[in-house]
């Protein structure tokens, strides 16, 4: 006996899934595709390049799954150029899917920027688009698709070599993109997260954990429904950590002879991932910040954010071989490499660290890291009265206090001079932005006219993010205005409890970091949970740029905008 309820149902699926079939790219429809993902890059250098995306399937040791590949291989190819060149880069679209590539820092026309939506139509498959632009600085970046194909493995590193000769001397350098990559695809991960932000935290807490919390930081992180565990979207549960497309067993290896002084050019292309870098028993003199020169500090290890890249400078002596580790900053995984002088070389590889806890500074309470001298009352539990994270008044009336907004910072200060999450109690030296410094004078010595904030605001139970309580999907008709060659100082405040690491299209701006005249020069800036950030900005670079958080599934989840450069006779009050 067939139910006939069931059977219409089921008929009418079937039916529904078949008509889609056609118009349904290769991951929905279970397809991999064909080629086998390889793991690094070519070169590729010259003025006139070609860039063939591709549907693929990537391998790493215990997980297999869909990916996207330029040119066969994840990363993509290493792009080796020269400032002053000029570039053509035809993108071939052979993927079933939509694709673009933007160019991680470089300044270009705003119609070479690679985002669908603001400065090009996305390309389509079969589909080819000429890309054609100058070469105009040097330094270490990176290049990627805007589009949830990036993820999958659409992305690779860039390196520019200077017109004239750098001031450093170094015998041999490596290109390192770290990267995470799932089986599951984005569209899936997402909608996992928008069912459940906390649904890939395997570290919650509970009452019999190892976390040093008493009793009453426990119930005060129930009343406030938030976790001090909730440190990434997405952990080692569901990622791989990749070193240029190669995970921890593959024995990614980096030859080098004695003596010898080695440029490493580390580029964060993660999705979603903060990484803790550091070689034990090596230290790292960092000479540049996004591709740009900072004054040499010497630092044991560093917290890279998703979108930025550092150059550091080592000398390894003491030892044949050395451990290059790139841990996640939840510690639920690692990417590594080892440094050796002759092949099959190991140094010993730390174990991953305790995950770190969030604290009463990272919900803007401006405490510290301690729960001291707040009022426990005579039963010895914290007085939690006038203490709230959802206290909307204290927004700024520019800020919608919607259903999009459930936390705001109570008291953000700047956090410039902390050195990321997990690595504030270390006995080693770790890198700030505090300690960054130009290496030439700022070449804009104006006074910025005006003050431009903005909140980074979300509701993380209901995984929604946004720039003052607007989603970019609500505000494509208010993008942030800027005068041509305005001078304007633009303070991020962080009204999360999440890192996010914001980039702006199309131009560099200077923290403000206490180095005046020196200001280092970035394109993408962490903004620390809890607190501010603040950066001057020369608006020099027409057009429209998009302006975003680069953790991938914030940004398609609406924490994304336009910023509009024209002429001060465009921009109406230019506010």
């Amino acid at each position: 006996m067939i139910d006939r309820r069931k059977f219409l149902s089921r008929s009418g699926l079937a039916l529904g899934a078949a008509g889609l079939a056609p118009s349904m790219p290769a991951w929905a429809r279970g397809a991999h595709g064909g080629l086998a993902a390889r793991q690094g890059s070519d070169v590729l250098s010259g003025e006139h390049l070609i860039m063939t995306v591709e549907d693929a399937t990537l391998s790493t040791g215990r997980r297999v799954g869909p990916a996207v590949t330029v040119n066969g291989t994840i990363p993509g190819p290493l792009l080796r150029l020269r400032e002053g060149q000029n570039l053509t880069v035809d993108l071939v679209n052979n993927s079933s899917d939509e694709t673009s590539i933007h160019w991680h820092g470089l300044l270009v026309p705003f119609l070479m920027d690679g985002v669908p939506g603001v400065s090009m139509a996305a390309v389509q498959p079969g589909e080819t688009f000429r890309y054609e632009f100058p070469i105009r600085q040097a330094g270490t970046y990176w290049w990627h698709a805007h589009t949830l194909q990036e993820p999958m493995g659409h992305y690779g590193p860039l390196i520019i070599d200077p017109a004239t000769p750098s001031p450093h001397h170094y015998d041999r350098e490596y290109a390192l993109l770290l990267s995470d990559w799932s089986p599951m695809h984005p569209h899936t991960i997402l909608r996992k997260l928008k069912l459940g932000e906390e649904y890939f935290n395997y570290s919650r807490t509970t009452a019999t954990d190892d976390y040093q919390l008493s009793g009453a930081e426990r119930r005060m992180w129930a009343r406030m429904r938030m976790m001090p565990t909730d440190i990434a979207d997405v952990t080692g549960s569901t990622y791989s950590y990749l070193i240029n497309g190669h995970e921890p067993e593959n024995g990614l290896e980096l030859a080098y002879e004695r003596g010898e002084r080695i440029r490493l050019r580390i580029i964060n292309g993660a999705a979603t991932t903060f990484f803790n870098v550091r070689i034990p028993g090596l230290a790292m003199t960092v000479i540049a910040a996004d591709g740009q020169d900072v004054q040499p500090v010497e630092v044991d290890e560093f917290q890279i954010g998703s979108a930025e890249t550092y150059d550091v400078l080592i000398e390894p002596q003491g030892a044949d071989a050395f451990a290059f580790v790139a841990e996640a900053m939840d510690r639920s995984g690692m990417g590594l490499a080892m440094l050796s002088t002759q092949s099959g070389m190991r140094a010993e590889v730390p174990p991953l660290r305790e995950p770190p806890l969030l604290t009463m500074a990272d919900m803007g309470m401006n405490h510290g890291s301690t729960m001291e001298g707040m009022d426990h009352g005579s039963s010895g539990e914290m007085d939690m009265s006038g203490m709230s994270m959802r206290d909307t008044s204290l927004l700024p009336n520019f800020v919608e206090a919607g259903p999009g907004v459930d936390m705001v910072a109570m008291n953000p200060v700047d956090r410039m001079d902390f050195p990321g999450l997990g690595l504030d109690h270390v006995d080693h030296r770790v890198l700030t932005y505090s300690q960054l410094i130009a290496a030439q004078p700022n070449p804009d010595t104006r006074r910025p006219t005006r003050l431009k904030e903005i909140h980074l605001t979300g509701n993380m139970e209901r995984y929604m993010w946004s720039f003052d309580g607007k989603k970019f999907s609500a505000v494509t008709d208010d993008p942030i205005r800027f005068a041509f060659n305005e001078r304007v100082r633009v303070k991020l405040v962080n009204d999360t409890m999440m890192a996010h690491p914001i980039h702006l299209h199309g131009h560099f701006f200077e923290l403000v970091n206490g180095h005046d005249g020196f200001q280092p020069l970035k394109h993408t800036v962490i903004v620390q949970p809890g607190g501010s950030a603040t950066f001057d900005l020369t608006a020099n670079e027409p057009g429209d740029w998009a302006f975003h958080c680069h953790l991938m599934y914030h940004m398609h989840s609406g924490m994304f905008q336009v910023v509009t450069v024209r002429p001060l006779q465009d921009d109406g009050d230019g506010q």
